[in-house]
């Protein structure tokens, strides 16, 4: 790499950037001789990714050709630069002969392609860091220094994964080898679950795991248990990833209800099986606090990460989450929950409806982008307490719409016994009786009702519940799967 190039006997000078001449040449002359090589390389490299302005539209030009199906070569491309006169400073349309004649073969012009790509990602990184010196300096004073870093770690993330990408358009052989290949990983486990296991046997057996890509939603009204089922999920996953050693596999939980420290505490009092409240207000005999101090440093090296910064945008929670995947690796995000994030722009003549459209949509596409299951905690409507029956349904969703639309997988908790308790009939009475003999029956339980999952059967699963630990647990009893379809 030099400081000049040249190009038909005239010395231009460039700035001292990262940049390699010789192989814009070589790669330009290759397509310009054999148009087929245009398409094994326009996945890697761009007309932006090229250093010499007139090397970039050269391959614009070139492109554009091909895609109307006319052929590029110097002559069909010397009509075109004789008018627009691009290239009169580097000697005229001879210079397209020049490039023909630095032509490379198809091996090396894809090896070339990879060498233009990672040059323009060094430039990229250079231009970047001069903006955010520029933004730290010159940007407005309204401005807060997080978002100054939030666009600076997006600018960050799409430089790592722009160009050199894979080909999205994949042949149905491949596509049906991925299926086959799928098909047999299932087939030499031990089980059928072939994502992310949740450590809950019938949920597993009912989805197979969690899958990449996937937006799950776990809804169901207050006092049911969304956080706790969620904190649940997440820990034994992070366990999980802990003991296998696979750093892939941790997890991210956007808390943005409870603090980290509260939700620490109700880990540690789901694992040490001693009351949150009783943590918190100290209630603690020494053997309790010998259990909780085991617990804990026995929970320390798992890859379970929490943000608790409130009433966060999708726009920051995806750069985040870009972060730490880029950084530590990342399995599974779990949002508690989905009507406190903001969406990235806020309008005051949207409605909340559109807002939350803009937040599925947001976190399904992050989900398919980081190639990792996203699971949601949802709130229901107030128009449950109004029914008999409680058991919530797909149209109880707030703002139901969108979030039923983008959602791969919908679950609703639904405990009968808090209703019930409720409820209570005077002691002494024949209706005492009864109901006391319905929550003998019920006493511990809750329902898993899976309303919606894209690529598998609906159902209802039964799990265990202790309310004083706020714990969920496989649930041992008969029937305890029942199908929808």
């Amino acid at each position: 790499m030099s400081s000049t190039i040249q190009l038909e006997n005239k010395n231009i000078s460039v700035k001292e950037l990262p940049h390699n001449i010789e192989a814009e040449q070589g790669i330009l002359g290759a397509v310009l001789l054999n148009n087929e090589i245009y398409f094994d390389i326009s996945e890697t490299v761009r007309p932006e990714h090229f250093y010499e302005p007139i090397h970039k539209l050269i391959f614009e030009v070139i492109g554009n050709l091909i895609s109307k199906g006319q052929i590029a070569t110097p002559i069909t491309l010397k009509s075109y630069f004789e008018v627009e006169k691009n290239l009169e400073e580097i000697g005229g349309s001879n210079y397209l002969v020049i490039l023909a004649n630095s032509a490379v073969s198809l091996d090396y012009a894809k090896n070339y392609a990879h060498i233009i790509y990672d040059l323009a990602v060094r430039r990229g990184l250079f231009e970047l860091g001069g903006k955010v010196q520029h933004d730290a300096i010159e940007s407005n004073m309204d401005t807060k220094p997080d978002e100054l870093i939030e666009e600076a770690e997006k600018s960050l993330y799409n430089i790592s994964e722009r160009g050199a990408s894979q080909n999205n358009i994949q042949t149905f052989q491949s596509s049906i080898e991925e299926a086959i290949d799928l098909a047999k990983k299932a087939f030499e486990k031990d089980s059928s679950v072939v994502g992310i296991s949740s450590e809950f046997t019938d949920l597993d057996t009912k989805l197979g795991g969690f899958h990449p890509s996937d937006l799950i939603i776990i809804a169901g009204r207050p006092s049911m248990g969304k956080t706790s089922l969620a904190t649940n999920i997440a820990f034994n996953i992070a366990k999980n990833a802990h003991l296998t050693k696979d750093k892939d596999a941790s997890v991210l939980f956007f808390s943005l209800e409870m603090s980290s420290e509260q939700l620490a505490t109700r880990i540690l009092s789901e694992q040490a099986r001693i009351s949150s409240n009783d943590i918190r207000r100290g209630n603690l005999s020494e053997n309790d606090l010998d259990n909780l101090v085991s617990v804990s440093k026995d929970v320390l090296e798992i890859p379970l990460f929490i943000d608790d910064t409130p009433a966060v945008n999708i726009g920051t929670l995806s750069s985040r989450s870009r972060r730490l995947k880029r950084k530590n690796g990342l399995g599974v995000i779990v949002i508690d929950y989905l009507q406190l994030l903001r969406p990235s722009k806020t309008s005051r003549n949207e409605s909340r409806v559109l807002e939350i459209s803009e937040i599925t949509q947001g976190l399904k596409a992050l989900a398919k982008e980081l190639n990792i299951p996203i699971i949601a905690l949802s709130q229901l409507s107030r128009q449950v307490e109004q029914r008999e029956d409680k058991k919530p349904q797909l149209s109880d969703l707030r703002e139901s719409g969108s979030i039923e639309q983008d959602s791969d997988v919908v679950m609703f908790i639904y405990r009968e016994e808090y209703y019930l308790e409720k409820n209570a009939p005077s002691p002494g009475t024949a209706e005492f009786i009864e109901w006391q003999q319905k929550m003998d029956e019920i006493h511990g339980q809750a329902d898993l009702l899976i309303m919606k999952q894209r690529h598998g059967p609906t159902g209802n699963i039964k799990l265990s519940f202790d309310a004083k630990y706020t714990r969920f647990g496989n649930f041992i009893g008969k029937d305890h799967v029942e199908n929808y379809d």
